[in-house]
């Protein structure tokens, strides 16, 4: 049965993934949003390409298409799994990432999974951790001026602190009881999945750090578009 669940989580996930909001955005602006900036349909390209207002709409979407999946997996098997269901809402959560990288429809090319990683993250309602990784996040950015550079590091961090909380019983997970603690394992395996592929998913862009051709972070539309 739980195992049935896990593939339930994840194929649910993947299709809330789908929802590729900045292709979608772009399209609405009569852009496509793939043949500008970097390619991608992800939030910091649309925030190059088209704007602020369409860097935060995206984000947005891109955040609660893992959110809100992974706040009503949590509702729906919090009572049935009370020392395991944030491998549920994990499984959840990596679905809607690889649906927001890896969408059918648009030739498997989607964004960097790095929002929707983000509302994951915050579907596991750890507010101390949460608060943790955005001050990261943001201090990274802002003394970088990379957004690259805050979201490797974001990713990296995620597991680590996943890892601690996870450790130090602030989850839902019982390290005392070997089943739970064997799922958490398994959840620890999950989320650095996740977090690698959104980092290799930066491959590019760490070329462009190395070589020094990384484009910083601006809000101004891109003129023409």
């Amino acid at each position: 049965m739980t195992i049935l669940l896990r593939i339930v989580c994840l194929i649910a996930g993947y299709g809330c993934g789908l929802l590729q909001t900045g292709f979608i955005y772009g399209k609405l602006s009569g852009t496509d949003i793939r043949q500008h900036g970097s390619g991608n349909s992800g939030t910091t390209n649309a925030l190059r390409v088209l704007g602020f207002k369409a860097g935060l709409v995206v984000f947005l979407g891109d955040f609660c298409k893992s959110f809100i999946p992974c706040l009503i997996a949590r509702l729906l098997l919090k009572g049935l799994y009370p020392d395991t269901f944030l491998l549920y809402v994990i499984y959840v959560g990596f679905g809607a990432v690889l649906g927001h990288i890896f969408p059918f429809y648009l030739g498997f090319k989607g964004g960097k999974g790095i929002a929707t990683i983000g509302g994951t993250i915050v579907g596991l309602l750890q507010p101390l951790m949460i608060i943790i990784l955005l001050i990261l996040f943001v201090s990274t950015v802002a003394i970088t001026k990379y957004m690259s550079v805050g979201s490797i590091s974001l990713m990296v961090e995620v597991v680590i602190a996943y890892i601690i909380f996870g450790v130090k019983g602030l989850l839902c997970f019982d390290m005392s009881i070997p089943s739970s603690k064997t799922v958490f394992i398994e959840s620890v395996v999950v989320v650095i999945l996740f977090a690698g592929i959104a980092i290799y998913k930066h491959k590019a862009n760490i070329i462009r750090l190395i070589n020094h051709e990384e484009n910083k972070v601006r809000f101004k539309k891109q003129e023409g578009i």
